[in-house]
């Protein structure tokens, strides 16, 4: 702290603990509310209004979890598969499996991968993209203690997957004449050597079939949700976003202001290659990508449940979902 001498700033410091005085005792006046607080009393009714439960899109994290390890090709991720196709097939959206073939990093053998489509109102030709992959990583690799040992993925694989499963229950009411994809990314990160092996294999699958063999509809624009969990969420702009879908960041970061959410923060983040970058560099889909890159269980055995919240959960979920029922109406 720097301490003041001298009679002149004394001088200056007279009016303003006399005006400092005056108003806590009451003589200046009515306390009005700032323009900030008018605006977050404003914006809490409209996030309560979001029909969004964090509480069921972080059981259905925990069910994901429950399956063990769903690294691509394994018997997690088919059970992963199954439930999933299950979950949106009840809620009444049609669902399509996009597979394909990779060669395995270690031995070389034949992998099925498996990209799930998701599909709401399919008679539509111009549509919007909500993705996330869900698989997981093969080991914890940046396990300070055990590299080699479980990782559970509830942050970085399961959070996504959980936010579109709560989600959808509640697209079919948003009405609209456009139509709505959910996909699934398999093969996200089948790395067992980061020096040697490929990310983003589902992504640059869908991408690639998205641009050489165009279907009827095109996809207007596209958020992608990675590591949305996180129990100290904070997300900023991501740099390839803002490089690629600055229109995007702009209406989701302006969803996020309306209804309250301070988690996502109008600042800088970082530079993160991600699912986003096939769509937007191959499909050309302009993508933003939803992403805490700040999480201290990045890649740990301890990215598990009780390190992420139904709070941070449904906070990006209703973000999302005001993005989406706004874009719905232009």
């Amino acid at each position: 702290m720097n301490r003041i001498f001298g009679s002149r700033w004394f001088a200056l410091l007279v009016p303003v603990l006399c005006l400092a005085g005056l108003a806590a005792i009451g003589f200046i006046g009515p306390r009005r509310e700032t323009p900030k607080q008018e605006d977050e009393a404003a914006a809490a009714p409209r996030y309560a209004a979001i029909p969004f439960d964090g509480k069921a899109a972080y059981t259905y994290l925990e069910d994901i979890c429950k399956l063990g390890q769903r690294i691509s090709g394994s018997d997690g991720m088919r059970k992963q598969q199954e439930m999933l196709e299950k979950h949106f097939t009840a809620l009444g959206a049609k669902v399509e499996r996009q597979t394909f073939k990779v060669r395995h990093p270690l031995d070389g053998s034949a992998v099925e991968l498996t990209n799930l489509i998701v599909v709401w109102n399919p008679a539509s030709r111009e549509r919007y993209l909500l993705c996330a992959h869900y698989d997981t990583r093969p080991f914890p690799d940046r396990d300070p203690t055990n590299p080699r040992g479980i990782f559970t993925g509830a942050n970085d694989g399961a959070s996504g997957a959980a936010v579109l499963m709560e989600l959808g229950k509640h697209v079919g009411a948003m009405k609209s004449r456009k139509g709505v994809d959910f996909v699934l990314f398999d093969g996200e990160e089948l790395v067992y050597d980061e020096n040697r092996d490929r990310y983003f294999l589902g992504s640059e699958y869908f991408a690639q079939t998205y641009r050489n063999q165009p279907p009827q509809h095109r996809y207007r624009q596209g958020v992608l949700l990675d590591m949305v969990g996180d129990a100290r969420l904070i997300i900023r702009q991501e740099q390839n976003s803002l490089q690629y879908a600055r229109a995007v960041v702009g209406d989701v970061w302006a969803a996020a202001a309306r209804i309250g959410v301070r988690e996502f923060e109008a600042a800088l983040g970082p530079n993160v290659r991600d699912d986003h970058l096939p769509l937007n560099e191959i499909a050309r889909i302009p993508t933003c990508d939803i992403i805490d890159f700040d999480y201290p269980y990045w890649h740990t055995e301890q990215d598990v449940p009780t390190n992420c919240s139904a709070d941070s959960l449904e906070k990006v979920g209703k973000v999302v979902h005001e993005w989406l029922r706004v874009s719905l109406l232009r």
